[in-house]
């Protein structure tokens, strides 16, 4: 089912439109049980458009009811209908009215979960509720707030954290990073620093870059290629055995063990020991005539 066919043309641009569109609503029939059955069933084996408008425009008024719910949230009522319509027209093509449910209890998943992800998107620039925890916080704790008569500050007492944790079966400090969270507002880091200010100095102009700057990047550069030479020759006294000792010794991530090499080589692990400390006072000597 193609996701706009039923309700393309629909402007929510503006609130005169969207009052429009909740009058409009109310004038398609609500289906009773078995009509809604037999609709579900048949579509269900044509897929015939017509059918799923069917479906859809006798529930866009639970749409309607659930995006009235997420008004506190600071969006656009509009907009929320018009994700709650998405999910309601995911829901028609995933209904099985075999399973015995009313298709309006089972598009009201789908309907929630439409509308609270676009809420989560369009919060914060910053992603937020990124876990099911998170999800449950983001969306649940005003309401404990309010059960709670609790003034809707940033701070929290250690007992309403608590209730609100058991509540929701969640850490106390998740309770304090969403409450914050959610009282926190995205800011451009182009932002004046003050209006009045005659140089317009923003933000940005105040964050240190951590990054090395060009000439100590090229000092640096410089540096690492010199040492990688002196090293390079340093290891050049090393006969064939001396080196391959040192290197699974010293420059490996997982070491080789005295007894390892021992095998390998058919020495004692106190020979292995000797060449390897004779290849490093090698090295030493080898540098300091460099």
């Amino acid at each position: 089912m193609e996701k706009d066919s039923a309700l393309s043309g629909i402007d929510f641009s503006a609130e005169v439109n969207l009052a429009r569109y909740i009058k409009s609503v109310s004038t398609y029939p609500i289906l009773d049980i078995d009509e809604e059955f037999a609709t579900a069933k048949k579509y269900q084996e044509t897929k015939d458009k017509k059918l799923a408008y069917k479906l859809i425009t006798s529930h866009l008024r639970l749409v309607i009811k659930i995006a009235a719910t997420y008004k506190g949230y600071g969006l656009p009522m509009s907009e929320l209908i018009g994700e709650g319509n998405l999910g309601l027209l995911y829901a028609v093509d995933k209904f099985e009215p075999d399973k015995g449910f009313r298709f309006s209890t089972y598009a009201l998943w789908w309907i929630k979960a439409y509308i609270q992800k676009y809420i989560l998107n369009s919060w914060s620039l910053v992603k937020i509720g990124t876990t099911a925890a998170q999800k449950k916080l983001f969306f649940n704790l005003r309401k404990i707030k309010n059960r709670l008569n609790i003034i809707d500050g940033r701070d929290l007492q250690d007992d309403a954290l608590l209730h609100i944790a058991d509540s929701l079966a969640v850490s106390v400090q998740d309770v304090k990073d969403m409450n914050n969270r959610l009282h926190s507002h995205d800011s451009s880091l182009n932002k004046l620093c003050s209006e009045t200010d005659d140089d317009g100095a923003e933000w940005l102009d105040f964050l240190a870059d951590s990054k090395p700057n060009p000439e100590n990047s090229i000092a640096y550069s410089e540096t690492y290629a010199y040492r990688k030479k002196l090293f390079t020759q340093a290891l050049s006294c090393l006969n064939t055995r001396e080196h391959d000792i040192l290197f699974k010794r010293r420059m490996q991530e997982e070491a080789f063990t005295l007894d390892e090499l021992s095998r390998i080589y058919g020495i004692s692990k106190e020979r292995i020991r000797q060449i390897e400390l004779n290849s490093i006072r090698k090295i030493r000597k080898n540098l300091s005539l460099i």
